[in-house]
């Protein structure tokens, strides 16, 4: 089954693109691999994310994946992940990002797309369109099969394999009027390239991390808000809502 993302936009409304990555889930208690607790100190990344692990040690990897399901129930959006939601009362929004979790939807933003799989998801070993939502409970089985009779696996972009959602993203982005950047090093690819493919040099480009992104290529205007997803984006969105909504 392949996900086709319709983007409808408005001829008055503000298109804006919003990337994510690990930061704007932090606040919400969320871990990711460049931390040195949580559960993964417990598990080198190439013994649970990549297509060898899975091949030769499949048993570790369905657990190492179970228990990040578990542990993802207990997690709420942050006030980061609602503020981004909130713009579609008056703009346009689309959400591209890197993270597996669901907390844009249950933020409830209605456009999400996921670059590198979905936490709460499998499919097919064989083919890569036959997804299934895990919709009672966390835990995969080991010996769980598809309707095509193959195992099944973590829908999750392994280290190493193609992002198949890049290509549509890049379309998304080449349609904005606005860009945001949250949480992200921009040192990721394919995905930190996404920033390049605004469609002209002056797209305003927002980015929020408290930390250093490489932004040393991006040609368009850029402010940089130096806070965590949970306070610098509330206040950047309450800052373009004013904006926006005036000139209307």
């Amino acid at each position: 089954m392949h996900i086709h993302y319709k983007i409808t936009m408005s001829m008055t409304r503000k298109k804006i693109v919003v990337f994510t990555g690990a930061g704007v889930s932090a606040d919400s208690g969320i871990a990711t691999f460049r931390d040195a607790d949580g559960l993964w100190a417990n598990y080198r990344i190439e013994e649970v994310c990549t297509p060898e692990a899975l091949q030769h040690n499949r048993a570790k990897v369905i657990e190492f994946y179970n228990l990040r399901r578990k542990e993802s129930l207990t997690k709420r959006p942050n006030a980061g992940h609602e503020a981004i939601a909130s713009m579609e009362e008056w703009a346009d929004v689309v959400v591209i990002t890197q993270n597996v979790d669901n907390l844009h939807e249950q933020a409830g933003s209605k456009l999400v797309v996921h670059l590198h799989g979905e936490l709460m998801k499998l499919r097919s070993e064989r083919n890569p369109d036959l997804i299934y939502d895990i919709n009672d409970g966390w835990e995969q089985d080991l010996d769980a099969r598809g309707e095509d009779g193959a195992l099944l696996r973590p829908h999750i972009v392994f280290f190493g394999e193609s992002v198949p959602m890049f290509d549509p993203a890049c379309k998304i982005v080449s349609k904005a009027d606005i860009l945001i950047v949250v949480g992200t090093s921009l040192a990721v690819y394919p995905a930190a390239a996404l920033v390049y493919y605004v469609r002209d040099k002056q797209v305003p480009i927002y980015l929020v991390d408290p930390g250093n992104p490489d932004t040393s290529n991006i040609r368009n205007p850029l402010t940089h808000i130096k806070e965590r997803g949970a306070i610098g984006v509330p206040q950047l969105i309450a800052q373009l809502k004013d904006e926006l909504t005036k000139e209307d």
